[in-house]
């Protein structure tokens, strides 16, 4: 079993990229909805929410995790690595190194909850891996919420994110990075409007890829998927037709679970 958790509903971008790279893996995915989002809370309270899911995660005989929430990856995933030395943890971090590889103009921006806007893992991710390159942190605040709640068309949020993009670009901007599993789910909407000017930058199929090197034994199953949250789970198989990820449905085992954590 490979088990894979985020806040909400936006590590299932993550959970897709490794379902399509692990097909016979059993997996299973944990939102922690009772709490979303975890942008707006304490290092301290997210790294009590990590060393929780991951023990319970653990406790049902997961042989990897995947820490698929940019938020809890800067953090706690030290922390869940100590705590479960024996289980590989793979996590999620903003795709610094590759928007500075790729720039031409020489300057990116990150997109980020506020907690990861802030974090030292980022700082110290901009000065391993974007030597020369101007780094603008933009911090988000609602957008993983909108996720949750798909509203992503009105026009005051539509608005707004025309208003933030336009600001990164008319920077000079040419990658820009998905700093939160929710904002690969905004993809439709932000596109459009840095078309021909930038580049968006998401980590999920390469998080997929660092997950298949270190599954071993967990990536062979019987393919199934079994869906967790710690508050309305029966949202979540909702969720993946919303999504455009109904064809998860299949592998479901036709049944969500109270996660108790």
């Amino acid at each position: 079993m490979i088990g894979i958790f985020d806040s909400g509903i936006g590590g299932l971008s993550v959970l897709a990229a490794i379902a399509r790279s692990l097909p016979t893996a059993d997996l299973t995915y944990l939102a922690d909805t009772a709490h979303v989002p975890y942008g707006p809370r304490s290092d301290a309270f997210i790294q009590g929410r990590v060393l929780a899911i991951g023990h319970h995660l653990a406790g049902q005989d997961c042989g990897l995790i995947v820490v698929a929430c940019n938020t809890a990856t800067a953090a706690a995933v030290q922390m869940l690595r100590a705590a479960l030395p024996h289980i590989p943890v793979v996590g999620v971090e903003p795709g610094v190194k590759p928007a500075a590889k790729a720039s031409r103009s020489r300057r990116i921006a990150v997109l980020a909850t506020e907690s990861t806007a802030r974090s030292e893992r980022l700082a110290r991710l901009i000065r391993d891996h974007a030597d020369g390159v101007d780094v603008l942190v933009e911090p988000c605040p609602g957008w993983a919420t909108r996720v949750e709640s798909r509203d992503l068309q009105t026009p005051e949020f539509v608005a707004e994110v025309r208003l933030k993009m336009q600001r990164l670009l008319d920077a000079g901007a040419d990658q820009l990075v998905l700093g939160c599993t929710h904002y690969s789910f905004l993809t439709p909407l932000l596109a459009p409007l840095v078309a021909g000017r930038a580049q968006l930058v998401d980590v999920a199929e390469a998080v997929a890829r660092q997950a298949q090197r270190l599954a071993g034994a967990s990536a062979q199953g019987q393919g199934r998927l079994l869906l967790q949250a710690t508050a309305r789970p029966e949202q979540l198989h909702a969720s993946l037709a919303g999504l455009g990820l109904g064809w998860l449905a299949e592998r479901c085992r036709g049944e969500e679970l109270l996660a108790r954590v």
